[in-house]
């Protein structure tokens, strides 16, 4: 029998929000409802009985689920029905993760499930924002312990004004899409993307949206209050006092040792023999205990670095706002469209630009309001970055991530498709991980863009600020930080952007959130150093986008049809257009609006495929001069096709400027000759002639010369 059904209400952001819970899915630990306008989503949570066995990490999964049903859709594919997540699901899925997975107790090793199943959207109130309060809600009212409760916002700023929640109008003309959660003191997660914001206005943007963040945890606390169940125990998974002690007893030193290099290879070697003395020396003590061992392992290196960081000291001996040494290169591949290598210590991203025609834009099959995307970003990190032995089974939701990240970045600065009339997608391959890599990417793939000659507003760079924290408050932050600092910090606070603003961030936390004075610290120094790296690096290995793409890359020329003749151009099933592609090696799309965009790797072939469509679709003119294709013999002159389906007569008075005998004594079949429209009678014949289009040329050749 299912439990008593309640029913909660509450303004965000100025429009109503309903919760409702006990009315179904009664067997998850905690589940509810929540309706924002006419977006509904559900979210249930369970947890298991007993912890994992032979884990040293806490379990837990998120999963947004997107059914297209939510906005009267039948799936495309084959199956007709849902298959693997949209990317925008894997996103969602990893912005509700984020900040949630700290404030779950750090010794628990009971497998979580938090599930947030769309069920109806309308295109104003995002299913996004809704999912994230309903998990919220479901695991705080659950007995599965958490240290909330927290919520979400999204941040608009329309006409240089703040706004909560925007609308689809509103987030067309958006310069920011800035996504916080928080709980009611600090801030838990950060996620932006921007046209080139400044500090001040960012900050001022995020205080914006924790202030109403606080009014929603509130209101979760009232739910949780009246309905909530009590949390349960678990059995705790902390290494005993004991063992972490004898296990600093026998590897202390040596593991500072150890650590102190800014070279991973041989920090990871020298780490090797102190595991294995450890595994010896405390086998009989501690038998089967190799897990706790490690994880005692992982503690100890944690202490030592934390330690060092509060001295001032980095694990490679820099200084605190000191970034590894750079590079970065552009051109390093043949052939591809452009290519840029950015190297930051033992980090180093290979970045790889394609230029499509309009018909590679990619399609989107999903909920989300965009249908299509015309630049995309492709991260891969294949496990010999990290010297790891792994088979490659495709991109996880971290390489989908960073991919999105890099993506986000770059956006802003990239030319409008009337400019640059191009489907762009851009693939960062990680050669080699030391930290930041998402970071490395966006600053590669700057540069393979402005290798590939993409007229980009503004170079992007990316950086990460990292942090660290003592129980009374203090804290302390460090610029550029590596795989090491990461590990054992408190956050990565990723942030990328051009000399003018802001265009991304990513921000992971491991603590219970971060206070604005933290943000802004970090907010100032990867400033800092983004415009170091782009003054001093970057813009020193290519100064501006090339004024021209590449010889391979596919060139590009537009024209304007009239509409009524969209049809002449294309021809019945297609045949005019496709014998034009076939004949010049090019692609060719037209839009309904008559927008004509030739796509060709060679110049020529690609500017004699634009002549023909326009032949096509302009009525020839009497005096023009055309080149054309002899497609017929007759006794009294040669037939010229000017264009696919326009076809002349020259006369055989009008082949040469002297008597003809015979027709075939001058052209054949198939030669290419200058024609120049003498007539076009009452019933659209076109007259031709070969002879003043000769004249003419010379005339004009001559004219040029004696200037």
């Amino acid at each position: 029998m299912l439990n008593n059904p309640r029913t909660f209400t509450t303004t965000y952001a100025g429009r109503s929000l309903t919760v409702q819970t006990g009315k179904t899915c009664e067997l998850s630990n905690g589940s509810c409802w929540v309706r924002y306008g006419d977006t509904v989503v559900m979210a249930n949570v369970t947890a298991s009985p007993k912890p994992r066995e032979g884990v040293d990490f806490f379990p837990l999964s998120v999963d947004y689920e997107e059914k297209l049903y939510a906005v009267g859709k039948i799936p495309g594919s084959f199956l007709k029905r849902e298959a693997r997540p949209s990317e925008n699901a894997i996103l969602t899925s990893r912005m509700v993760d984020r900040p949630m997975r700290p404030l779950f107790p750090k010794d628990m090793r009971n497998d979580v499930s938090i599930v947030m199943t769309v069920l109806a959207t309308d295109i104003d109130n995002s299913p996004e924002i809704a999912g994230s309060i309903a998990a919220s809600i479901a695991v705080s009212i659950s007995d599965v312990p958490f240290n909330g409760p927290i919520a979400t916002i999204s941040v608009g700023l329309v006409d240089g004004e703040i706004v909560l929640n925007p609308i689809t109008a509103q987030r067309e003309k958006s310069d920011l899409n800035l996504t916080v959660a928080g709980s009611r003191d600090k801030i838990v997660m950060i996620e932006a993307g921007a046209n080139e914001v400044d500090n001040e206005t960012m900050l001022k943007a995020i205080e914006t949206g924790h202030e109403e963040i606080k009014k929603m945890v509130d209101f979760i606390a009232s739910i949780q209050a009246e309905i909530g169940k009590e949390k349960f125990t678990f059995e705790s998974q902390e290494v005993p006092h004991d063992m972490f002690d004898d296990v600093a007893a026998i590897a202390y030193e040596d593991t500072k040792l150890a650590l102190d290099t800014d070279n991973k290879l041989v920090r990871d070697e020298r780490l090797l023999p102190i595991y294995e003395r450890v595994y010896t020396e405390l086998e009989e003590k501690y038998p089967d205990s190799q897990v706790k061992l490690d994880e005692c392992m992982y503690k100890l290196q944690k202490k030592i670095v934390r330690e060092w960081l509060f001295e001032g000291k980095r694990v490679d001996g820099r200084q605190m706002d000191e970034i590894r040494p750079l590079a970065s290169e552009v051109g390093v591949l043949p052939r591809v469209h452009g290519s840029g290598l950015f190297t930051r210590g033992q980090t180093q991203v290979l970045s790889v630009a394609t230029l499509g025609p309009i018909r590679d834009i990619q399609n989107l099959d999903g909920i989300d309001e965009n249908s299509t995307k015309r630049y995309m970003h492709h991260y891969n990190f294949p496990s010999y970055s990290v010297g790891e032995t792994r088979p490659s089974r495709g991109p996880g939701r971290r390489e989908i991530g960073h991919g999105a990240l890099a993506e986000k970045a770059l956006v802003p600065v990239l030319p409008s498709l009337e400019e640059f009339p191009y489907a762009i997608r851009v693939v960062s391959e990680v050669l080699s991980s030391n930290g930041s890599t998402s970071q490395g990417s966006i600053c590669g793939s700057t540069l393979a863009l402005m290798d590939a000659g993409v007229p980009l507003k503004a170079p992007v760079a990316g950086i990460s600020c990292g942090l660290i924290t003592k129980e009374d408050g203090s804290f302390t932050t460090m610029v550029d930080i590596q795989g090491l600092e990461d590990f054992y910090g408190d956050m990565d606070f990723k942030v990328g952007g051009t000399h003018k603003g802001i265009t991304a961030i990513q921000v992971d936390i491991k603590v219970d959130g971060l206070t604005m004075d933290i943000i802004r610290e970090a907010f100032e120094k990867t400033e800092k150093a983004r415009n170091y790296i782009l003054d001093e690096i970057m813009l020193k290995a290519l100064p501006a986008p090339r004024e021209t793409v590449g010889e391979f890359a596919p060139k590009v020329l537009q024209t304007k049809l009239p509409v009524d003749k969209i049809k002449d151009v294309i021809g019945k099933g297609g045949s005019v257009i496709q014998k034009i592609c076939a004949e010049c090696d090019v692609k060719i799309d037209i839009d309904d609006d008559g927008l004509c965009v030739i796509m060709g790797v060679n110049l020529d072939n690609a500017r004699r495929a634009l002549y023909m469509v326009e032949t096509i679709a302009m009525d020839p003119e009497v005096g023009a001069i055309y080149k054309g294709v002899v497609t017929r013999l007759m006794n009294f002159g040669a037939f010229v096709e000017i264009a696919p389906g326009k076809e002349g007569l020259v006369h055989i008075s009008k082949l040469e400027n002297h008597r003809v005998e015979k027709v075939e004594d001058v052209v054949s079949v198939g030669d290419e000759i200058v024609v120049k429209v003498i007539e076009i009678d009452d019933q659209g014949r076109i007259n031709l002639s070969r002879k003043d289009a000769i004249a003419d040329i010379a005339a004009k050749q001559a004219e040029k010369e004696n200037q």
